[in-house]
């Protein structure tokens, strides 16, 4: 008798409890502003991989860089509040 586990794998691979739960999905949205930036910033680091980075592509990669670090401030602002019971610093 042949062992049909591959088969099993791949059936169960597409179960409904192995999508991601609404926590998750929440997660995802909440960090989607810091991830988009971070996207922005590599794309601007990207450009400048194969030329020498002229002083439009090193203000890109700044102005990338600030909005990576006012997302990360604000998705921690964000969290922070939510942690503290009562609304109170």
């Amino acid at each position: 008798m042949k062992s049909i586990v591959t088969v099993q794998d791949a059936v169960t691979a597409f179960a409904d409890w192995i999508e991601p739960t609404d926590a998750e999905l929440d997660a995802i949205e909440k960090e989607s502003p810091l991830i988009l930036a971070e996207v922005d910033l590599l794309d601007a680091q990207i450009i400048t991989l194969d030329r020498t980075p002229t002083e439009l592509d090193a203000r890109r990669i700044r102005r990338a860089r600030n909005r990576v670090l006012a997302a990360r401030r604000d998705l921690v602002n964000r969290t922070a509040g939510a942690m503290v019971p009562g609304g109170a610093a």
